[in-house]
């Protein structure tokens, strides 16, 4: 090491807390200002210059943020090594955005904004991987990039043993990721835990660490905070000063979502209300199945003894089957489709025998990948399902139909809320549903329309029922269009 390589940085007390953590696949952050970048900097400066030969990773989802974030201001590497660099400490390739040190250790600056990406990094060993703003990105990606994770012949300090290779990601609430990312850090265990993932999970000690601004002394929280108060959503203000995963603001839908209105509690369907159930096929990732009472305009009779009797039109979510072993994680059941069609039965089975629902259940739309012929002569997984007694029909999937989708759905939610028109709403046994939709992203390039690979499997089932329309007075149905 060079004689005159100074290695002292200051952290305040939540930082030095993530830096000195014994677990290693850490979630750092959740409200906006906690300093998780700076951390994410000074943590892989330190750790190159300590174990020489280390392959430290550092992605954001897009390469301009990458370059905004890390490289320029006052805080970016640039600033933080320019000593080194003038020194012949380290220098910086642009042309390769990497940081290399005297040791042979190197800073990776990497990018894997399309799903695609990721792949250009099957052959890389990475020792410590570090993502910022970890729910800008999907589930398949973040676990492609683990399994890259490895120390191959590295040798490191003693005290650095069993702490590496390791995982470090910041992130604040929102965006495409915000479902799994809840449910794999801040779900997974209270606060300060470090739990043994099993080996299907990676096989590493997780743990999430909140930090608020206030955990920040370097800002200034008036100024910051109002700041933030600017930015006019009291949802958004309140996720990004106190780092509620529980809050999402700038989506799809949460602008209209109110829990006290299009949430509601079981109650018998009553007999002349049109019944149909959608589908959203998955087994590696999800699928979704959901059953639906199309109102007609008869009352019907709550468990208070109160009536309700929505408009003429009104769909009610009534159950759901969604096949993830757990919401938010994106990983299907595996189940094949005359598992899934015997499944659909057993349930429809017992709604009939608990009471909720009498009367025939209609064929509704579903995925139209299902009808796709995969190998030549093989049955597709409609067909697999139709001899088990389970038909659908086509969705729509003319173009623009997404983004018509979402403005039917969003349409039918204000109408809960100002109480006119045909609305939708939701019952409390429908809980993926209540999970996962109020917290739906909008594409960037094309804020029409909900963000793709994120958890959307209900709401891509909810989009077709929505494009099917009011089919209550519909006397027959196009055999045509059955799949």
């Amino acid at each position: 090491m060079p004689n005159k390589l100074d290695l002292t940085f200051e952290l305040h007390d939540k930082q030095s807390e993530a830096f000195f953590s014994e677990a290693n696949e850490i979630l750092y952050g959740g409200a906006a200002g906690g300093g998780k970048s700076h951390l994410m900097r000074i943590a892989a400066i330190h750790w190159c210059c300590e174990i020489a030969g280390l392959q430290v990773y550092l992605f954001r989802r897009i390469s301009e943020d990458l370059y905004k974030n890390h490289m320029e201001g006052a805080g970016g590497f640039h600033t933080l090594l320019g000593d080194w660099i003038g020194k012949g400490f380290c220098n910086y390739n642009a042309s390769k955005n990497v940081i290399t040190f005297w040791n042979g250790s190197k800073i990776w600056l990497s990018h894997c904004q399309h799903e695609k990406d990721k792949f250009k990094y099957q052959g890389a060993e990475i020792h410590v991987l570090m993502i910022d703003e970890l729910t800008h990105f999907t589930e398949s990606i973040y676990r492609y990039l683990r399994g890259r994770l490895r120390m191959g012949s590295l040798k490191v300090p003693q005290k650095y043993k069993g702490i590496f290779p390791r995982i470090f990601c910041g992130s604040n609430p929102s965006g495409v990721g915000h479902s799994w990312v809840k449910a794999t850090f801040v779900d997974n265990s209270p606060y300060k835990d470090i739990k043994q993932m099993e080996k299907i999970e990676g096989g590493m000690r997780r743990q999430y660490i909140p930090a608020l601004l206030t955990d920040n002394p370097t800002l200034d929280y008036e100024e910051y905070s109002g700041n933030l108060q600017g930015l006019g959503s009291p949802d958004l203000v309140k996720a990004m000063l106190q780092g509620d995963w529980n809050i999402v603001s700038g989506g799809a839908l949460d602008d209209l979502w109110r829990s006290d209105v299009h949430i509601l509690p079981r109650f018998r369907i009553p007999f002349s209300w049109r019944l149909d159930r959608t589908f959203d096929w998955g087994s590696s990732t999800p699928f979704s199945v959901g059953w639906w009472a199309e109102a007609n305009g008869e009352e019907a009779v709550l468990e208070n003894g109160s009536t309700f009797c929505p408009p003429k039109g009104t769909l009610i979510r009534i159950a759901e089957w969604y096949g993830s072993e757990k919401v938010g994680t994106n990983k299907g059941l595996g189940l094949t489709a005359k598992e899934i069609a015997r499944g659909i039965l057993e349930m429809e089975a017992q709604l009939f025998k608990l009471g909720w629902i009498e009367g025939k259940v209609f064929a509704g739309a579903a995925d139209n990948q299902i009808s796709n012929v995969i190998e030549k002569n093989a049955d597709t997984i409609a067909k697999k399902m139709e001899d088990e007694k389970v038909t659908w029909l086509k969705s729509n999937k003319s173009a623009g139909s997404r983004v018509v989708g979402l403005d039917l759905l969003r349409s039918r939610m204000k109408s809960a809320i100002d109480g006119e028109g045909a609305a939708i709403y939701f019952m409390n046994n429908c809980l993926a549903t209540i999970a996962t939709l109020p917290i739906m992203s909008r594409d960037p390039n094309n804020p029409e329309d909900v963000m793709k690979g994120a958890d959307d499997h209900a709401y891509d089932e909810i989009r077709y029922r929505v494009l099917h329309g009011n089919v209550r007075s519909a006397t027959k149905i196009n055999i045509k269009q059955v799949i």
